[in-house]
C-alpha cells in the first residue's frame, strides 16, 4: 500500500512563508531608511556646523521686507513764505505678489477682481495693476504712489473686506508724500510740476523750477529693511534683523515772487490779451533797485495741480523761452547809448532837446527800394529827440543813429544784456538773437535802431529798461532769494546778482525825462499808462512778428516803464502777441501797465514824490 505524504500548507495572500526571503526584504528596507536618514543628518550638520549663517539668511529672506523711506521734497515758496509747491501727507499702496498673485478670497479669479477694485478706487491702470499683483519670484510690488492717505487706506480696507480678514489681501501702505500746488495757476509757468513717481521712489519733474532744481529740492531717499511675521505684513518681528538708511530731506526754494501780486498781474495780463484778441502775452515786474522779479506772468497758463487739463503749449514759461522782436521799446536803449557816447566825446553830442527834421520816409543810400516808415503817416516834422521818443518815430531814431560808429551800438546792447540769457534758473530760457558784430551792415543797424532784426525774451528787455531806471547801472534779474544750485551746478539768486555800469548818470537822466513825455496827453502816444498822482516814465513798442522765418503781417505790442520816475521803485513790462483789434503798445499795453503799477504802488505803500514831469519841448 503506497505511503501518503501530507500536503504543504498554502501560503497566505500578500505574504511569504519563506523566513529567509522575508528577512532579506526587511534588511533592504532598513538600509534605505538608514541612507535617507544619513542624508538628512549630513545636511543638518552642514547647515548647523559649516553654513549656519547662510541657512539663517535664506530663512530670513523669506519674510524680509525692504521699504523706501522717501525724502521730504523741499517746498517752493514766495518771498513771504507762502507755499507755491509743497509736499503733504500721502501714502503708497504696496503688494506682496506671493499673496496677491493667488488671491482667491471668493473665486479662483480673485486677482483680476482685486486689480479691478484697485484700479477703480485709485484711478490707476487695470492692466499694469494686474501685472504687478502677479509678479513672480517677488515679495514686493508698488501698486500706486503718492496717494492721498484717506484714499489709500480705504482701498486697502476694501480689499481686505473681500476676504474678511485684515491684511489677508496682501496689500499694505507706507508713507509717501504727495506734491501739492495750493496756489493752482499762480506762477505755475515758473514752478512747473511733477509727473508720476517711478517705482524706484523718485519723483519725475517735468517742467519749470521743479525740473531745473530737482536735485536741490528732492533730497535723497532712504530705506528700511526688516523681518516680518508673515507675507503681506509690515509688522516687524521684535527679535528679527533690521537695517535703516536714513533719508536726506531736500531744501526749500524761496522765490522773489510776491504771490498776491502774481495773482493780480496774471488776471490783468489775461484780460489785456483777451480784449485785444491776442494769442498770448507776458508781464514782468521788477524791483527797480534790486532787480528782483516780483512777478513774471504768462498767458495762457495752467493749473499746476492739474497740468493735463491744459494744452502742452500753455505749460511753459514763454516769457523766457520764446524770443520776439521788441520794436520801439528798443529806442530807449539806442538813443540813451547815443547820448552817452556824446558825453564821452566819442560822437557828436546829442540830448533830449536836439532838433531833428523828420521826413515822411527815410531812404537808405544802400537800400533805397525799402524805405523806413513811421507807424503813422505824416509830413516832414520838426521834432526834438524827446519828440522822437514821445511819438515813437522810427525815422527820427534812424536819422539820429547815423552818428554811431561801427560796433558802438552793438557793444551797448550787449552791456544792456541783449543776446545773453538772464539765467533766472528756469529751464529752456532763450538768449535771444543779437547778430555778431562782424555781420552788421548799415541797413541791419538801421533796423536794430528801432527794435527790428533783434530778438529778446521778456525778462531780458525788462532788465534792459530797468538799467535806465537805475541811473545807467545794469543789475542781473533774480528769481530766487539768496542762492540755490541747479542740476548743472550753477548758482542762481539775489546773492549771485551782478551789476555793471552801462550808461553815465547824465544819459540815463536824459532818457528818463524823454520817457516821461510818452504818457503826457497831447505830447506822447500812451496817456493811458499815466498813474494818477505819480510821475511815470514809459515807452511803447510795436514790432512786426517773425513766424516760420518771415514777417507774416502780425505784430507784437508792448509797454515798458517805471515809477515814480524821479525815484524809481518798480519797473513793469507788458507784452501782447498778435492782437487783432488794431491796437498798439500805447492802447493795449499802456492801460495794463497802469493797472499793475497803481496796484503795486498801493500794495507796497510807495507815496507820490510830489515831483512833476520834466518840461522838455518835443517839437521846434
Amino acid at each position: 500500500m503506497p505511503t501518503l505524504t501530507p500536503p504543504r500548507p498554502a501560503a497566505r495572500r500578500g505574504g511569504s512563508s519563506d523566513p529567509e526571503r522575508t528577512g532579506s526584504r526587511l534588511g533592504v528596507g532598513f538600509m534605505i531608511i538608514a541612507f535617507v536618514a544619513s542624508l538628512f543628518a549630513a545636511r543638518l550638520i552642514q547647515l548647523q556646523v559649516f553654513d549656519p549663517h547662510g541657512y539663517s539668511a535664506a530663512a530670513a529672506a523669506e519674510n524680509r521686507v525692504t521699504l523706501d523711506v522717501p525724502a521730504h521734497r523741499g517746498a517752493i515758496v514766495d518771498r513771504t513764505g507762502q507755499p507755491l509747491a509743497q509736499s503733504v501727507q500721502g501714502l503708497m499702496v504696496l503688494a506682496d505678489p506671493s499673496v496677491t498673485g493667488f488671491h482667491d478670497a471668493t473665486t479662483p479669479d480673485g486677482t483680476p477682481k482685486l486689480a479691478t477694485l484697485l484700479a477703480n478706487r485709485l484711478g490707476i491702470s487695470y492692466i499694469d495693476t494686474l501685472k504687478r499683483l502677479r509678479l513672480t519670484n517677488s515679495r514686493f510690488a508698488y501698486i500706486a504712489r503718492q496717494v492721498p492717505a484717506t484714499m489709500a487706506i480705504a482701498a486697502v480696507a476694501a480689499a481686505d473686506a473681500v476676504c474678511k480678514v485684515k491684511g489677508c489681501s496682501g496689500l499694505w501702505t507706507a508713507t509717501d508724500p504727495v506734491r501739492e500746488y495750493p496756489a493752482k495757476d499762480v506762477a505755475a509757468n515758473l514752478i512747473g510740476f511733477l509727473g508720476t513717481p517711478t517705482d524706484a521712489g523718485r519723483d519725475t519733474p517735468l517742467a519749470g523750477l521743479e525740473l531745473s532744481f530737482n536735485n536741490y529740492l528732492a533730497g535723497k531717499d532712504g530705506s528700511q529693511t526688516f523681518e516680518v511675521a508673515r507675507p503681506g505684513s509690515t509688522t516687524q518681528l521684535p527679535l528679527g534683523s533690521a537695517s535703516t538708511v536714513p533719508a536726506v530731506d531736500g531744501h526749500d526754494l524761496k522765490l522773489t515772487i510776491d504771490s498776491q501780486l502774481q495773482w493780480y498781474v496774471q488776471r490783468v495780463l489775461g484780460d489785456a490779451v483777451r480784449q485785444a484778441g491776442g494769442d498770448s502775452g507776458y508781464a514782468v515786474v521788477l524791483d527797480s533797485r534790486t532787480g528782483e522779479v516780483l512777478s513774471l506772468a504768462d498767458y495762457p497758463t495752467f493749473d499746476a495741480s492739474n497740468p493735463s487739463g491744459s494744452p502742452v503749449s500753455a505749460r511753459g514759461a514763454a516769457s523766457l523761452t520764446q524770443m520776439y522782436e521788441p520794436g520801439s521799446v528798443e529806442k530807449t536803449l539806442t538813443l540813451s547809448s547815443l547820448i552817452d557816447l556824446g558825453q564821452r566825446n566819442l560822437v557828436k553830442k546829442v540830448n533830449a532837446g536836439t532838433k531833428l527834421t523828420v521826413p515822411p520816409l527815410y531812404h537808405s543810400p544802400t537800400d533805397p527800394s525799402h524805405p523806413i516808415k513811421d507807424w503813422f503817416g505824416h509830413p516832414s516834422m520838426q521834432w526834438t529827440l524827446a519828440g522822437v521818443i514821445a511819438q515813437s518815430s522810427n525815422i527820427g531814431t534812424v536819422i539820429a543813429s547815423q552818428l554811431f560808429q561801427p560796433g558802438q551800438l552793438y557793444s551797448y546792447l550787449k552791456a544792456f544784456g541783449l543776446g545773453s540769457p538772464t539765467n533766472l534758473g528756469v529751464p529752456g530760457e532763450t538768449a535771444g538773437l543779437l547778430a555778431p558784430v562782424d555781420t552788421w551792415t548799415r541797413d541791419l543797424e538801421n533796423r536794430i535802431d528801432f527794435g527790428q532784426s533783434v530778438s529778446v525774451n521778456a525778462v531780458q528787455m525788462a532788465a534792459a529798461v530797468n538799467t535806465i531806471a537805475r541811473g545807467g547801472s545794469y543789475i542781473s534779474p533774480s528769481l530766487i532769494k539768496g542762492s540755490a544750485t541747479d542740476n548743472l551746478g550753477v548758482q542762481h539768486g539775489t546773492a549771485d546778482a551782478v551789476t555793471r555800469q552801462v550808461l553815465g548818470a547824465y544819459a540815463a537822466a536824459q532818457m528818463r525825462s524823454m520817457m516821461e513825455q510818452v504818457v503826457i496827453p497831447g505830447k506822447g502816444v500812451a496817456p493811458g499808462a499815466q498813474v494818477p498822482s505819480y510821475v511815470v516814465a514809459g515807452k511803447t513798442g510795436t514790432a512786426q512778428r517773425v513766424v516760420n522765418g518771415r514777417y507774416d503781417g502780425s505784430f507784437t505790442v508792448s509797454f515798458a516803464g517805471f515809477a515814480p520816475a524821479d525815484k524809481p521803485r518798480f519797473t513793469v513790462y507788458v507784452v501782447v502777441q498778435n492782437p487783432r483789434n488794431n491796437g498798439g503798445g500805447g492802447s493795449i499795453g499802456g492801460p495794463a501797465f497802469e493797472k499793475i503799477m497803481q496796484w503795486l504802488l498801493a500794495r507796497y505803500g510807495v507815496p507820490p514824490t510830489g515831483a512833476q514831469p520834466a518840461q522838455i519841448p518835443t517839437t521846434w
